[in-house]
């Protein structure tokens, strides 16, 4: 699906492939290391850059559920350094040739990645290999990195307005599933562990079997393969357990409702609905039903329930793609003076005629034309090649999956739009969280 920042887009409205159309296909190369790295290269010599990007197929679901949070704790752990490269050095020799370099850590993967001038490949491929073979974890790093943690959870949860929407969500969405904790995870399972876990943490999901190196950019083929080979095939092939959940959240059949107070002065309404796993076939058509409601000014929500009724301030409907199965979420901020039963009953109403009625054809052509933009803007950047790339390979297996997208999206028709709408937003099964201002709470 389409790549959306789901948490930040939560928050900032409260407070591939080189020059390539949607039409056109990806040239890549790959190869995969004895160690069991798979390796992916595009080349683009339009620009004298390359991305570098590292995908490990770890997340917090392959947490052990007394021990949250090590994902996204080796997210920044693995900044700190490694046996050759000192502590605190790692940013600053990027920044230092002009490269660019950044980190996530999501329910199902760690993604890290450099932008570098492309003479300087080989730096960003060796400082990529220390992370993968000798990064520096020690007792200095993990109290460092507990602050930053601890801090991140204080800024993004604590005290933040409506910060803690998708924690409180997947919690009810996913009671079985280990989505149900949060990326971050908890500050006392941190606080807990020794020094001998992370280590085994490291040790068996950091590893090369456990990831594919993804490479976008102004890059001579032979010689990016010399130097992967030169700097990725002496590390050795994990040996622990990798931890694959295989638990299926059971489908309910009854609504959750509950309400949340929180330190806020509008009121929200928060509307999720348990979606099947990342590789389904209806994940495009579920795409486009998002866009349909929520996807810019004219989309249907923004029309009726923000400008027409004004019983919003803003309005937003995002399919969360997991590998095992995610949710798509409704979210909406009440206007002045409105309740979230007023807001609730005005979300329902519109999507009862999505659900009743479809949508136009004249719609529905519009809709297409604002996917392949979003394919088109997504895949424009070597650093968005790269990543689409290792998604690619990670969640489907192959590559060239990237190739066939817009293909996937052509395929959808007015009537399966309509179809997801009824089969996936039915209000059985739905979790419904009224987020409310702590003083409401008195008032109870």
């Amino acid at each position: 699906m389409i790549k959306k920042s789901i948490l930040a887009l939560i928050c900032a409205s409260i407070g591939v492939l080189g020059s390539a159309t949607a039409q056109n296909n990806i040239d890549f190369k790959t190869f995969r290391l004895n160690n069991g790295l798979e390796v992916l290269l595009h080349q683009d010599t339009t620009t004298p850059i390359v991305a570098v990007s590292v995908m490990y197929h770890v997340g917090s679901k392959n947490e052990d559920p007394s021990r949250t949070g090590f994902a996204h704790f080796f997210e920044h752990l693995l900044f700190e350094g490694t046996e050759h490269i000192g502590r605190g050095e790692y940013m600053k020799k990027i920044e230092s040739i002009g490269g660019t370099l950044n980190a996530y850590t999501t329910n199902d993967i760690t993604y890290y990645y450099e932008v570098v001038p492309s003479n300087y490949l080989e730096t960003a491929l060796y400082m990529e290999s220390e992370r993968m073979l000798h990064a520096k974890i020690d007792s200095i790093g993990i109290e460092t990195q507990r602050s930053v943690v601890k801090e991140e959870m204080r800024q993004r949860y604590d005290n933040q307005p409506y910060g803690t929407i998708l924690m409180e969500t997947f919690k009810r969405t996913h009671q079985k599933h280990p989505y149900h904790w949060t990326v971050i995870g908890s500050i006392e399972h941190l606080n807990a562990a020794t020094l001998d876990e992370f280590m085994q943490f490291y040790k068996t999901y950091y590893v090369p079997n456990n990831a594919v190196l993804s490479i976008a950019g102004d890059i001579d083929y032979a010689q990016a393969e010399a130097w992967i080979r030169k700097y990725f095939e002496e590390i050795p092939k994990g040996t622990g357990r990798i931890v694959r959940p295989s638990v299926i959240e059971p489908k309910r059949n009854a609504e959750i409702r509950d309400t949340v107070y929180d330190n806020i002065q509008l009121p929200a309404v928060i509307q999720a609905y348990n979606l099947p796993p990342k590789k389904h076939a209806d994940g495009p058509a579920l795409d486009m039903l998002s866009t349909y409601l929520t996807g810019g000014n004219s989309s249907l929500l923004t029309k009726e329930i923000v400008d027409k009724q004004q019983k919003a301030l803003t309005v937003g409907a995002y399919p969360l793609d997991l590998e095992d199965g995610g949710v798509f979420l409704l979210y909406s901020i009440a206007n002045m003076g409105v309740s979230a039963d007023t807001l609730e009953q005005a979300i329902d109403e519109q999507i009862n005629k999505v659900i009743a009625q479809g949508i136009t054809e004249e719609d529905f052509q519009k809709l297409r034309a604002q996917i392949e933009n979003a394919i088109v803007s997504q895949h424009a950047s070597v650093a968005g090649i790269a990543e689409s790339l290792a998604e690619a390979w990670t969640f489907f297996g192959d590559a060239n999956e990237i190739n066939h997208e817009m293909e996937k999206y052509n395929r959808v028709t007015r009537e399966d739009i309509q179809r997801v709408a009824r089969q996936y937003l039915a209000r059985d099964g739905r979790v419904v969280l009224h987020y409310l201002p702590k003083a409401a709470a008195q008032n109870q």
